[in-house]
């Protein structure tokens, strides 16, 4: 899978260095959701998309697909296919996973890009423009931040963790029932960054109480893994990918496993608001 990895990086940088032409230039900005009305960009309903989304998502699927035709394809930014089904390897891709932050100028915007064999990630890479980091990871090969090796923490107490949440959850008050069962309480802009901070150390759980997608997840759910962690859903399972809705409800717990399954029974017992799209 070294090949992969190569592959896979070297896409990321690609993809990155084109969304940084965007973020000190101009591009065009559209809501998703379009119809909703939504005015702020911290709206629960506003899911916006800009140029470099799309021309990052051009330029991965030239150079994945390029390279392993014969693989399958999801990305936010691509019409799916449900031929990927079919396949037994598949690409993951998150072509700018921040939107939000990469309008509000704030440096937590990355490329993520999985590889899955058999519903399992193989290949991991997270590669965040704005600050070089580059988070890479193959199946039982450890993860890597620019090429130095990285762990999750052993924090065992959730009381003296530190959580990375998500702005938007934040803001609306979902996390507030956990703030006094935890050490510190910290938001950070995209899903998939956040993951990658958590395999590096840099903070020691992730929670989130809102539904995902596989794009968002799949890169970092193999960052924490190879890090010496573990990611579950709130039901406290692990996720098998490539499915035909790639929508994964009610969240996630991304740490060392005690933390994350701590989380979980944590979040069980004292509950939160119910979902909403992010």
């Amino acid at each position: 899978m070294r090949d992969r990895l190569e592959v896979a990086m070297g896409a990321a940088r690609r993809a990155g260095a084109l969304i940084l032409e965007f973020y000190e230039g101009d591009y065009d900005v559209r809501d998703k959701n379009s119809s909703a009305g939504a005015k702020s960009l911290r709206d629960a309903e506003y899911d916006p998309v800009t140029s470099a989304d799309r021309a990052a998502d051009e330029c991965l699927r030239q150079d994945l697909r390029g390279a392993f035709p014969e693989y399958g394809w999801l990305s936010e930014e691509t019409v799916d296919d449900a031929a990927r089904l079919q396949q037994k390897t598949v690409w993951i891709v998150d072509p700018m996973d921040g939107t939000k932050e990469f309008l509000h100028g704030i440096p937590e915007f990355v490329v993520s890009i999985a590889l899955v064999t058999d519903g399992v990630p193989v290949v991991g890479v997270i590669y965040n423009p704005s600050k070089d980091e580059l988070f890479g990871a193959v199946r039982d090969g450890g993860t890597f931040l620019n090429c130095k090796r990285v762990f999750c923490t052993d924090t065992q107490d959730l009381r003296a963790a530190t959580l990375i949440v998500s702005r938007s959850e934040d803001a609306r008050g979902e996390i507030d029932p956990l703030r006094e069962h935890l050490g510190q309480v910290r938001p950070l802009g995209s899903v998939a960054y956040k993951l990658a901070v958590v395999a590096a150390g840099a903070a020691d759980l992730n929670v989130s109480v809102q539904p995902k997608n596989e794009w968002d997840v799949c890169a970092g759910d193999l960052l924490v893994r190879e890090a010496g962690g573990h990611m579950v859903d709130l039901d406290g399972e692990v996720r098998r990918y490539n499915q035909a809705d790639p929508l994964i409800r009610g969240g996630l717990a991304a740490g060392n496993q005690d933390l994350a399954d701590a989380a979980v029974a944590l979040i069980r017992r004292v509950g939160h608001e119910g979902p909403r799209s992010e």
